[in-house]
């Protein structure tokens, strides 16, 4: 309900005007009391108006030598809070006592209902008391204005914009601002037009990203947050507000919120450019595209971010979309993939909108055809050729043709006319041809020149080099002179193509450099004749086919020619049921892995074949039908493409401008004649015609996204710059008016409708989940890990171990997990048998069966005391420590042995979920050399056809969005502010780049069950070259359905190997808990030449910082070190700051998941409520406000709440228990043996191995470390970086007293460094230049000594420098270079 002016008439405070907003419950008023008395009356007005909003401001009394014009004038402005902003303008003139007001029409109406007469005259009562005036309004009588305001951007002033209970933010600078602006009000406009260094101004904007929130060290919240006002625009807002606000701000300061804005617009060093600093904020309605139609259509033809590096319509945006315009039902229809299917199945399924899937699909010939004629064979035909005026058959002319009749393979006559096209000539077309427009003025018209041509030709075959272009224009000109035009045609491009399948271009002339032929004057028609002539006898005779006849069979030539090469055309293919969708996964599988070329191709034959379950379309301006069209082929040619079709598309017209820009249509009318034409014939043979936006992206403005993406893939695309937003109903409707009202209503809702109702719901994954099946896999599991358990904790077991026990096979076993473990179980077994460690990582260690099984060496039980010998167990669940290496060593109180200590405190649940509805995920790290051993051992176990490599999608992210905006921006020496970079480079973010593969993860598809039951399949890359099949879905979309197993390749089992091999010591003879060890991480200065530098996981910068920051004492305060180092704004700003600031403690900050779980189950939560907790933080998708109610309830800590809120991953316990055993392990070795550790960390970096190092060289090697210690400022290559890391370990092992042995060509060892007491022996392998097949080569010739390094070459397969790299060693020291003898 719109605002009402009255004017208050007692003796209270005064009110110059009040705003009653009834349907939200508000009122707003002006007085100029003092702040005492409009208190006063606020709380006055609050009891009689209970339950409203009460507003009042201090109206600023108006200085008493202000002029008329400047009082009427601020008070208009203060009832029409748009007007200054509006472009027609406004005026306001006082002539005595009379105020003449030219206004906008839209408020000359609003003067009148608004009662605004009465505003002005208290104003001016007000100021001139006693005065008498008379208004005369006017409608300004404005021109259209060249550029329509954007109408969102007066929205903000109208009642409708503000909706109930809208928030209001007043920043902690806002009194100083307020009083600075003296009660002026700026009104809003556009980003666009702010100034720098503005006092006061007014934007109204959509909240598109916080980036940066802050507390600075006097307790203010910093807010920066990058805005759009649907102007192409963005800027940056800083927002400061006391820390107590922090809470309700946050909650509505996010992304999507829109806000009116007041503020100043400067420069920020905060920011580090111009900002918005905001002083006041509304919240406002998102402005949105609003669906008017009553009966929406249904979208046929869309793209999402999938459909690589050319769709922009991310699916949960599209959903929600749909969702508010009322859509019931859309088709997705990438390009070539179907990659999108798993997410629009959920999303569809969550929005109630049904998914119509389907594929743009590049369709190809299975070969070319040479021939097209009916005869037997031929022995007299025409060769021919034209030029013309331009590309396009269906307006440009013809103005020369050439031709050379043969029969029986003799040249018989010539043919050559110049034609007047009665149009003058390009000079494109001139520089091309060397025709001018003096040359053919006064020649024949075509109406002369054809009939004599097709005389000339009479019954002969039809010889062209690109035949269908030219009979196009004979054909057309034929039908319009009415003259017959019959003739069978053969196309020696078409010929060429099949005789020369690897040629990449089949133009004339390239063809005739390629033979050898004779072009004198290309693109002369009659020079063009001759060489075709030449090109067609040559291609014959390759073709072993004789002149004097040629035979329809040659069509039928033997060629390799893959059908990929062929000319694609676009078809839209829509899945109709669930045959559809298997037939659609097999053409999808086929076309990735036999018939990939630049793009997936589906064969004709293959897609007829599989045509059952399936519509085609006829697809975009590149479908069969357009192109027929444009290429100027016969009615019937059309026809028949059509009657292949099972619905036929429209797009808007202006989607088609291209074809303008390319010649082959003239302008917008002729493409809606081009449309008209199609509607025709497919009526005529009974098909349905549907209008389509063919989306690329949601919104008109986002069209500048996808130009980036083209231009950083450096793809041209001439439908780049073209509208194809996803369009309203009512947009459609307009869009095809062209064709009449009910036509337009027909294709644009009737059809689409119709057709969409034609199709059933389809699942595009086979619902539930699929394991693989061993017989007996859930007795064998329980047998194995009860046997285990028994052999380690005695029997009867402990309570604790058989609770565990029993509570997870139970989920395992019900849940159909039992074969993962079995499968896992064989393999680990199968690894140690090989003599290989074998480490698991990720949350697998939270399972104690798996630990039982032989699957992981993470014992996830509470902290506990175990006797080896008698089985005395004592368990510590009081919480006091985190691990069980951390307690007190103790004797067994039965038998006096020392008790081993074990235990890591880690719930099954985070595994599994509580209700065992949680993906299982068992990752198991195989030293690099055993990946492919252990791969082939799970293809023998279910056969290869069953193990496919899970595949992975890889996508736009932020360096790369950085770079391609950047690129695109520079290009064009466009310049922007840093949030429209920000906001270009997110709507860019998560487009489809390529596709991979997990680097150890395979897909296991049961024995009962086909892989396309749950995805194509394709080469990693669409690598035809690569032998690895992989999953066209994410592994990540799938593994809810099919089993996925991760086997890694990883240094560390390799490094164990090494040091086992070197000292005789084995992993679990290495002590947990030795002092030694411990002082290398926690820097106590014990051990000082001792860094943690060649640690894995430790021996980085970064968490050598965290550990001159927290100074661990104990194996669980490692743990969380490295839970801290693997989450994402866990530590930096987080963790950290708790810690210096010492609000926290380290035990006391969430370091790994579990941790959350754990305390809030401790602090009183119900356990499903933590486990929740703990998955929506562990993602990044922070606390729900229900979740921080219950926490608050719980007394959880302010400090914890809002650490939960930063944090954007986070790693499971197991995962980091894991690798610190590992770590702990190699930091043992270090201390203990440190030849064998160097030897080992050598070994695995020997690519990374610098020459003065390897030389033994410590005075060079010191030098080179400090050039490039210097040097870490600026920013190091990978390789710099490398060299830093293996100069910094061989100086600390020189340090430390160990030496390197210098390279000898028959001692050395092969591959692997060795060590000796305190001597490291470097191998053949890490000689620079020397690669592995030569160090092998190299060790096994050796047996026999060289005669000179000349016998070397000439023995191996070392190349000159390789033995460069033995020579700059010292290796080759004594061997002579030849084996000449010198008698001098």
């Amino acid at each position: 309900m719109g605002p009402h002016h009255r004017e208050d008439q007692d003796n209270s405070p005064s009110l110059s005007s009040v705003r009653i907003y009834e349907q939200d419950r508000r009122l707003i008023g002006l007085s100029r009391g003092t702040e005492e008395e409009i208190e006063a009356l606020r709380q006055e007005l609050e009891e009689r108006f209970f339950g409203w909003t009460i507003e009042i401001e201090q109206a600023q009394i108006p200085a008493s030598g202000q002029s008329v014009q400047a009082l009427v004038t601020d008070c208009l402005l203060d009832c029409f809070r748009s007007l200054s902003a509006y472009p027609d303008g406004y005026s306001v003139e006082v002539e005595e006592n009379t105020v003449t007001l030219m206004l906008p029409s839209i408020f000359v109406q609003r003067w009148h209902t608004e009662h605004v007469r009465e505003a002005l005259d208290q104003c001016l009562q007000d100021a001139r008391p006693g005065s008498s005036f008379h208004f005369v309004v006017e409608a300004l009588d404005a021109e259209e204005p060249a550029e329509q305001p954007d109408p969102a951007l007066f929205a903000s002033v109208q009642v409708a914009a503000q909706p109930a209970g809208a928030k209001k933010f007043l920043s902690d600078e806002y009194p100083r601002w307020e009083a600075a602006k003296k009660g002026k009000q700026p009104e809003p406009i556009r980003i666009r037009d702010l100034q720098d260094e503005e006092p006061s101004v007014c934007i109204e904007a959509e909240i598109v990203s916080v980036e940066r929130v802050t507390v600075t060290r006097r307790g203010k919240l910093l807010m920066l947050f990058d805005v759009y006002d649907g102007d192409a625009t963005g800027c940056s807002v800083l927002f400061s507000q006391a820390y107590a606000e922090k809470q309700q701000v946050e909650n509505f300061i996010k992304n999507g919120a829109r806000f009116l804005l007041w503020g100043e617009y400067r420069y920020d060093n905060y920011a580090g450019c111009q900002v918005f600093r905001v002083q006041r904020m509304e919240e406002r309605r998102p402005v949105s595209v609003a669906e008017e139609a009553q009966e929406p259509r249904v979208e046929l033809h869309l793209h999402t971010t999938m459909s690589a590096t050319d769709g922009l319509i991310e699916p949960k945006a599209l959903f929600q979309r749909l969702k508010k315009w009322g859509h019931e039902a859309v088709a997705i229809t990438d390009h070539g993939v179907a990659q999108s299917f798993p997410e629009i199945a959920g999303l569809a399924k969550e929005m109630g909108i049904k998914p119509l899937y389907g594929m743009e699909a590049y369709l190809v010939e299975d070969r070319p055809v040479v021939l097209k004629g009916t005869r037997t064979s031929y022995s007299r035909f025409v060769v021919f050729d034209l030029e013309t005026t331009g590309l396009n058959h269906r307006h440009d002319k013809i103005i020369e043709i050439g031709a050379v009749k043969v029969e029986n393979g003799q040249i018989t006559e010539r043919f050559s006319r110049l034609v007047d096209p009665k149009m003058p000539l390009s000079s494109e077309i001139i520089a091309l041809t060397g025709i001018s427009n003096a040359d053919v003025a006064g020649q024949p018209v075509i109406d002369e020149v054809l009939p004599e041509f097709l005389a000339f030709a009479q019954d002969a075959l039809l010889v062209a080099h690109n035949a269908d272009f030219d009979t196009a224009f004979i054909r057309r000109d034929a039908a319009a002179l009415k003259l017959p035009f019959s003739f069978d045609t053969l196309d020696t491009v078409a010929l060429s193509q099949l005789l020369f399948p690897e040629q990449r271009s089949h133009r004339l002339d390239r063809m005739a450099k390629t033979l050898g032929l004779r072009l004198d004057q290309h693109h002369r028609a009659v020079d063009d004749a001759e060489a075709t002539l030449q090109l067609f006898f040559k291609l014959l005779e390759i073709a072993n086919i004789a002149p004097d006849t040629v035979p329809l069979s040659i069509n039928d030539i033997p060629s390799d020619r893959s059908p990929a090469k062929n000319r694609p055309v676009h078809v839209n293919i829509l899945v109709e049921n669930q045959t559809g969708l298997t037939h659609l996964y097999e053409l999808i599988t086929e076309s990735h892995m036999e018939t990939f070329y630049m793009t997936p191709r589906i064969r004709r034959s293959s897609l007829e074949k599989k045509r059952e379950g399936l519509l085609l379309g006829s697809s975009c301006a590149d479908g069969p039908v357009v192109t027929a069209i444009l290429d100027g082929r016969e009615e019937e040619e059309i026809r028949r493409r059509i009657r292949d079709l099972d619905y036929i598309e429209l797009q808007p017209p202006e989607c088609w401008l291209h074809l303008v820009q390319q010649g082959n249509a003239r302008d917008m009318e002729d493409l809606e004649d081009i449309q008209k034409e199609m509607v025709r014939l497919a009526k005529e043979e009974n098909r349905p015609v549907v209008a389509t936006s063919d989306a690329h992206f949601l919104d008109r403005e986002d069209m500048i996204l996808r130009d980036i993406v083209k231009s950083g893939r450096k793809m041209q695309d001439p439908k780049q710059r073209m509208p194809m937003h996803l369009r309203t109903t009512n947009e459609m409707l307009a869009a095809f008016s062209f064709l009449g009202e009910e036509e337009a209503r027909a294709v644009t809702l009737t059809n689409t409708r119709a057709l969409a109702e034609r199709i059933e719901w389809i699942q595009p994954v086979l619902p539930g989940t699929h394991t693989p099946k061993i017989p007996g896999s859930d007795a064998a599991l329980r047998k194995t890990v009860y046997d285990a358990a028994e052999e380690k904790y005695g029997t009867p077991l402990p309570e604790p171990v058989q609770a565990r026990l029993e509570r997870e096979l139970h989920s395992i076993i019900s849940n159909g997990y039992a074969v993962l473990y079995i499968i896992s179980e064989k393999l680990v077994k199968q690894s140690n048998e090989d003599g290989y460690v074998v480490g698991s990582r990720g949350s697998v260690g939270s399972s104690f069966v798996a630990t039982m099984a032989g699957i992981s060496e993470v014992n996830p039980l509470v902290p506990h005391y175990l006797c080896e010998d008698c089985r005395h167990s004592e368990f510590i669940d009081d919480g006091s420590v985190d691990t069980g290496i951390d307690l007190p060593n103790k004797d067994c109180p039965v038998c006096g042995k020392r008790m081993k200590k074990d235990g890591h405190d880690i719930p099954f649940e985070v595994f599994l979920g509580f209700e065992g509805d949680k993906e299982p995920d068992i990752d198991l790290n195989f030293a690099g050399e055993y990946q492919s051993v252990a791969h082939r051992f799970v293809e023998d176990l279910f056969g290869k056809d069953k193990v496919i490599r899970a595949g992975t999608i890889g996508t736009i992210q932020g360096k790369t969005a950085y770079g391609y905006v950047r690129s695109y921006l520079e290009e064009r020496q466009i310049s922007v502010h840093p949030a429209e970079e920000r906001r270009l480079m997110r709507g860019i973010i998560g487009v489809k780049r390529t596709s991979s593969q997990h680097p150890g993860g395979i897909m296991i598809v049961p024995q009962e069950r086909h892989i396309h039951d749950f995805t194509p399949i394709q080469h990693p890359a669409d690598s035809a070259d690569s032998s690895i099949i992989t999953t066209h879905f994410s592994y990540k979309k799938i593994s809810d359905s099919i089993l996925k197993l991760d086997i890694l390749g990883h240094d560390v089992p390799t490094t164990i190997r090494l040091l086992q091999d070197m000292t005789g010591i084995g992993p679990d003879e290495v002590p947990m808990d030795d002092a030694r060890t411990m002082d290398i991480f926690s820097g106590n200065g014990r051990e000082p030449l001792i860094s943690t530098l060649g640690i894995p996981e430790f021996g980085t910068p970064f968490v050598q910082e965290m550990l001159k920051d927290t100074h661990p004492s104990t194996f669980g305060e490692l743990v969380r070190i490295s839970g801290l180092s693997h989450g994402t704004d866990v530590w930096l700003g987080n963790a950290k700051t708790l810690i210096d600031e010492g609000i926290a403690v380290l035990k006391d900050t969430i370091c790994t998941r579990d941790d959350i779980m754990r305390s809030l189950i401790l602090w009183g939560l119900e356990k499903k409520d933590s486990f929740d907790i703990m998955e929506r933080v562990r993602k990044g998708r922070g606390l729900t406000p229900e979740m921080m109610e219950k926490m608050r309830a719980a007394d959880v800590p302010e400090w914890y709440i809002d650490s939960c809120q930063k944090i954007k991953y986070m790693f499971p316990k197991a995962h980091a228990v894991a690798y610190v055993l590992m770590s702990y392990r190699i930091a043992w070795f270090k201390v203990h043996h440190p030849a064998a550790f160097y030897a080992s960390f050598f070994t695995i970096k020997i690519g990374d191995m610098p020459a003065a190092l390897l030389a033994g060289q410590q005075e060079c090697a010191r030098a080179q470390l400090f050039l490039l210690d210097k040097k870490k400022h600026e920013k190091l290559s990978a390789k710099e970086e490398a060299e830093l890391t293996m100069l910094t370990v061989g100086c600390e092992m020189f340090a430390r007293g160990i030496t390197l042995s210098p390279i000898h060509l028959y001692d050395s060892p092969v591959h692997a460094f060795s060590a000796k007491d305190t001597v490291v022996i470097p191998p053949l392998r890490a000689v620079p230049a020397v690669s592995d097949s030569m160090a092998t080569d190299l060790g096994e010739q050796r047996s026999t000594p060289f005669t000179s390094q000349e016998d070397i070459l000439l023995r191996t397969r070392l190349n000159k420098n390789a033995m460069e790299g033995l020579r700059s060693v010292g290796a080759l020291e004594g061997l002579p270079e030849t084996n000449q003898l010198s008698f001098f």
